[in-house]
Order: structure tokens, then sequence, then C-alpha cells
């Protein structure tokens, strides 16, 4: 399971950026689709969150703007989108563990193939736009191409000598957001110094607590940049930590509907303790005008002690069912022993040596690129025991780990692609792609604490090969098609054995495209066909045999769907007045019995809405004062598969609707001010039931902000 120790040593000291799929010589704007415009013409569905909206809407909460995209699902868990589950198309949502997460086009899940389950989130405050590429030319990215890819772009360092922003917001629940850099570019140097700062109190009441529900994070991020001739350099660093006050442990049906921001006081202990670092550095060579070379490489730790409850949903669940002891539990009226709180402590490395090429053969773009690529979990999991008297919590014991509080898994992969970007004609555009995932995992678990006898050990060894193909072609000045087929993979993570299959699947779409002056219109119908559809276990999302560890195949099945884009900008007198719309309908489903997991064809897959949609009207004046209302729509979602053949009550979450505005004044060149309100209507609803029982959205929240810039 190791490597050469020369790769090691490289790897273990660079990291960076992989270089964006534009061919442009600025290393610093790490893109994967670049600009709106460019969005439009990809041979393949994508969507991009451009500055302006970042910059308008002032976003705390990535879960928010996916919610503005087509194909996208947001399974919220907080209310604050500090541990988002995102999934893109056939890919579902929990913690975002099915979609490739990008940074800069570096890979930002803790393990990527290992445990790609993202308990990490980067910081949307420091993020300038937001990409998302599906369809067949995601295949330049991995190593999960089944749905889509996620890139988060961060702040650029600025082109002028000196230039800067500090940006701060107050809001409900104690709440203050601070965004603040400097940086510059003279002559070959540039560099950029920022921090987000930010903490709340949290919405939710803890019973018999003086505790408060919320969090307090930091962020650093610094980069410096060489450019000179054909040579471009790029080295960025970053650190965050957070504590933050979040539990597992939800409501039973009745409480929330008595008092959904409730938190009951047996989760009053429970809290977040992570830090995460990132290093990176990238290395440009331009040969030509038509070849270019890249080096880049990465390095991401993550340490993490989840203090919480565990068994908690249990008790929900009883109490649900009409069980009045668990209920008396919950609620500090009944005496309790032997509460279990686990400190759910992992520490994750992630690192790896990216090597490409991009050549400009005639009408081909052609890019060959390799990836050498090592991560790892290390899980210690102590248990202290605590009783519940008179409502309190008294301290008994602690349990040293074993088993599956105390092991470590890891996985090495090895990516190879080729992708050709063919014009073949002034109207038809054809984009071929191959990628190669060989990967090999690990687990080692142990029986005591010491590490000392010999562990249980399993591995995982599988590899695929990727093609894919898709192309776009303009029937006039207005009017394209385009369509793609290609093969997707997921690898299976570090809790595999050695028969099992990674998930693999055929994903196709075709559309129509409509774009003339200020109209945009696209369609694209999509559909994947699983041939072993498999569930990655953990805590947070368990898997539908329960397990919380390693994963479940559930069979074959089909995800299939249909996603609509509209844009067009209206004029009344002075004002302008763009509206977006995003609707998208998936159906997703067991496509064929399975007697080992009992599913039956029909049944409908976990954590996909059937209908989600977002309406956004801006008011612009073209005088610095500019106004959003955003209407948000996400229909209701099973909890476990084949909720829709199932008489089980609690497993279906509420569907829900949310306005937001925000209203920005430009006072001069430099200032801005601005109000926002989220959840205008203070609509809440039942998002989420995993893992133990139901809880809310956010309510309405008001928001005071200022931004200088200078």
């Amino acid at each position: 399971m190791k490597k050469a120790p020369i790769a090691l040593a490289i790897a273990s000291f660079l990291s960076s950026p992989v270089v964006a799929a534009e061919n442009n010589t600025d290393i610093e704007t790490i893109k994967i689709i670049g600009s709106t415009e460019e969005a439009r013409q990809v041979a393949g569905s994508s969507a991009l969150i451009d500055e302006e909206q970042m910059r308008v809407e002032v976003p705390t909460d990535i879960n928010q703007l996916m919610k503005t995209l087509p194909g996208v699902y947001v399974l919220e868990e907080d209310g604050f989108g500090l541990r988002p589950n995102i999934g893109i198309r056939a890919a579902n949502a929990g913690r975002v563990s099915k979609v490739t997460l990008l940074e800069d086009g570096v890979m930002m899940a803790p393990a990527p193939y290992s445990n790609p389950a993202a308990y990490y989130f980067p910081t949307t405050m420091r993020m300038s736009s937001i990409e998302v590429l599906k369809g067949a030319p995601l295949l330049r990215y991995g190593p999960q191409t089944t749905g889509g890819v996620l890139n988060l772009v961060s702040t650029p360092i600025p082109e002028q000598a000196v230039s800067g922003q500090v940006l701060a917001q107050w809001g409900e629940f104690s709440s203050n957001d601070i965004h603040a850099y400097v940086g510059g570019t003279q002559g070959a140097w540039g560099f950029l110094l920022e921090t987000v700062q930010r903490e709340s109190n949290g919405f939710k009441e803890i019973d018999r607590s003086n505790r408060d529900s919320g969090y307090d994070i930091q962020d650093y991020t610094a980069k410096l940049s060489f450019d000179q001739g054909p040579h471009h350099v790029l080295f960025k660093a970053q650190y965050s930590e957070e504590i933050s006050n979040e539990t597992y442990l939800g409501l039973t049906d009745a409480d929330f509907a008595e008092a959904s921001n409730r938190r009951y006081g047996i989760s009053s202990i429970d809290q977040m303790d992570n830090s995460h670092n990132g290093f990176s550095l990238a290395y440009g060579f331009d040969v030509s005008d038509d070849i270019k070379l890249n080096a880049v490489a990465y390095r991401n730790e993550f340490k993490r002690d989840w203090f919480k409850l565990s068994g908690g949903g249990s008790l929900v669940s009883a109490a649900n069912q009409g069980d009045l002891q668990a209920q008396g539990i919950l609620d500090g009226t009944q005496d309790a022993q032997g509460l279990a709180y686990k400190h759910n402590s992992r520490a994750y490395e992630s690192y790896g040596l990216e090597l490409s090429a991009q050549w400009q053969l005639g009408a081909h773009a052609l890019e060959f690129g390799g990836r050498d690529h090592t991560d790892e979990m290390d899980r210690f999991q102590p248990v202290e025991i605590f009783d519940q008297v008179n409502g309190s919590l008294v301290y008994q014991s602690t349990v040293s780990p074993s088993g599956g509080d105390n092991r470590i898994e890891g996985a090495d992969a090895t990516s190879l692609w080729i992708t050709d970007n063919w014009q073949v004609n002034e109207a038809l555009k054809v984009n071929l792609a191959l990628r190669y995932e060989d990967v090999s995992s690990f687990r080692n678990q142990y029986s005591e604490a010491a590490r000392t006898s010999t562990p249980a050990f399993r591995s995982n060894s599988s590899d695929e090969w990727l093609p894919g193909a898709s192309f776009t072609y303009n029937l006039n000045d207005a009017w394209q098609v385009l369509a793609g087929v290609h093969k997707g993979f997921s690898p299976l993570g570090g809790g595999a054995t050695e028969n099992q299959e990674p998930e693999t699947s055929i994903n196709y779409e075709a559309g129509l495209r409509y774009q003339q002056q200020n109209t945009f219109v696209e369609a694209i119908a999509f559909y994947s066909d699983f041939s072993d559809t498999t569930q990655l276990c953990s805590i947070a999302t368990p898997c539908d045999n329960g397990a919380e560890s390693g994963t479940y195949v559930l069979g074959e099945s089909v995800v299939q769907g249909l996603e609509l884009q509209a844009q067009h900008t209206f004029a009344a007198g002075k004002f302008l007045i763009p509206v977006d719309i995003a609707y998208t309908y998936t159906q997703g489903e067991i496509s064929k019995d399975n007697a080992v997991s009992g599913l039956m064809d029909g049944d409908r897959l976990n954590d996909i809405p059937e209908h989600t949609a977002n309406v956004r009207i801006s008011l612009d004046n073209n005088a610095g004062w500019i106004n959003y209302l955003n209407f948000k729509y996400i229909d209701s979602m099973c909890v476990n598969v084949g909720c829709n053949n199932s008489s089980a009550a609690f497993d279906e979450t509420e569907s829900l609707f949310v306005t937001d505005a925000v209203s920005r004044y430009e006072l001069n060149t430099q200032t801005s001010v601005y109000v926002k309100v989220e959840n205008i209507f203070d609509q809440q609803a039942i998002v989420a039931r995993t893992p133990d029982g139901a809880r809310p959205n956010k309510p309405q929240t008001v928001w005071m902000g200022i931004d200088y810039k200078f």
C-alpha cells in the first residue's frame, strides 16, 4: 500500500490546484468552466454561480446557493450549511460523498477515495464563484464521475498593485461575519492574505442548558504567485478551525410540530471541534503558444472530534411510536443510565501529484494527464458514559475504543486521462474523453486501544476504464443541440471487502439550447443506468441495512429526469429586471427485484426529490441599487429506499418553499450597504430525518452588512 519514496516525498511536500480546463496562462484562475457564456457552450450540461451573484447575495450557506441550480439536490442538516449534503443527478446527497468536490481544482474531501464523506467543506464566504459540471466532460475530473463535479473558486489575487476588501455583516441569533483580504500584483509577483471570521449563537434552544447551539469559525488563506515569461507559479496555504455546538439528535414529529427549534437536553454537551490545513503548489510552463505543461500537487489534513450522543435515534424512534419512557428520557423527566457519548475523533490526510499537458493541434484541443494520490483516515473514538439524573447529565466512566471505533483506512489511486475538444466544423464540436482509475483500499481494525495486536484486515482493488463522448451542434445562430454518453464510477471506500465491485453506471443526456440577445433557454434530459447502486455508510447517513460504515449494495437502479434553465432580462424604464428560472424533475428507483437486499422494482431511491425549482427576480436601477428575490422549492424525499411502497411512518421528509430577499445600495465606488432577509415568511419543515430524528431548516433571519473595497 506504500508509494515509492521519491513519489511520496514529492507528494507530501508539494500541493496545488488542478490547472484550468480553459487553455489560458493564468495559473491562479483555476476554473473548470470559466464564465456563464462558456457554461452555455459546454458539450455537456453545466451551471455557474458567477461573481456578481456572489457579490450581491453575500452567501454563507452553500446549500442555499446549490438550490438555485438545476440537477442539484440538497439535504439540509444544521440550518447553516456547516456540513452540506449535496447530490448531483444520480449521485445522492449524503455528505457530498458521491460528488467530486474541488476547490480551485483540488480535491477537497478529507479522503476522496477511502472516506469521501465531506465532513470538511470550504468556507463559502471566501469563494468568488461556484461551478457545476455534468455529463461526459466531467471525466476530466474524478474520482466520482457519475453525477457531477462541484468546483469552488476562491478569491483571486488582485491585478492592481494593492487592493482589498473588508465586509462585515450582523444578523439575528447574535450572528456576525467578517470577510477581509488584501493583495496585489507588482511586476511578476502577486500575493493575497485573506480571512473569514464567523460566529453565531444558533437558532435552537437547548432544554435545561445555558449553552447555545451556535458556532465559531476562523479561516485564513495566503497565496503567492510568480508569473514571468513562460513560467507560472502559485503557492497557496489555507488553515481553518471550527467549534460548533452541533448534534445528530433531532426531534420527534410531535415535538417538532410544537417547537421545531427545540433541542433535547441530553444533547447539551454535544460539540464539533475540527481543524483543516491545506498547502498547494502549481507550476505551469508554456512550451509554445500551442503546448503548455503543468505540474500540480496538493496536501490536505483534517482533524475532527465530534463529541455527541450515540444511539439517540433509537429514543426518537421509540417515542415516535408512543413509548412514554423514551419520551421522558428525551424530555429529561425520566432518569436514564448508560447514555453513551462518543468522541467521533478522526484524522485525515490526502496528498497527490498531478501532471498534465495541453496541446492545440489544429482543430483539436488535446489534454493528457495523470495523478498519483494517497489518502488515509485514522479513527480512534473513546466513549464517555453518562447517567441522566433529575434532568442533568452525570459522568460515570470512559470506554476505550475497539472494533469499528478503532481502525485505519486508506487508499492509493492512480488516474490517467486524455481528452479532445474537437472543432469539427463551424457548427459541430465534439468532446471525447477516456479516464482510467486504479484504486487499492484497505482497513486495519484493532481490538484494543494500544494497537499492539494484529488487526483485522480487509482490502479491495479495482480498476476501470471510463470512456465518454459528447457534442454540440449549432442549428443556427440561436439554436444548439447537445448530447453525450459516459461511464460513471464511484470507488467503494476503505471499508470494502475483496469481492465487492465498485458502483458503475452508463449515463446519457440530450438537450436543446436557445440563446438570443437577452434570452437563454436550456432543456436537458438525463438517464443513468446503474449495475450496482452502492450506498456509502456513515453515522450521518446510515445505509438502509443500518450500517454506519463501509458500503451497502442496493442492486440495479435507474435515475432519469429533466433539467430546465431559462433567463431573460426585461427592461422597465431605467430598471433592468433579469429573471432566472431553474427546474429539475427526477425519478430515481430500483429497476430490478433484489433478493439479497429485499428491494423491489419501483422502490424510490433515498435523498432524491422528484421536483426542485428556483426563481430569482432581480431589480437593478443601473445606478448602484440592486434587489434580489429568490423563491426556492424542494420536494419531499425518501429517508430510506422504497418509502413509496412502505407503510412505515417517519420515512419521508417534507417539501419546503422558502423566499429570500436582498437589497444592496452602493454609497460610492468603494462602499456598499445591504439588507438580507432569509426565509421571509418563516417557513419551516422537516428537511431531514437522518441520522437521529426530525430537523428543521433555518427560520426567518435578518442581516445587515457593509462592504468596503480599497
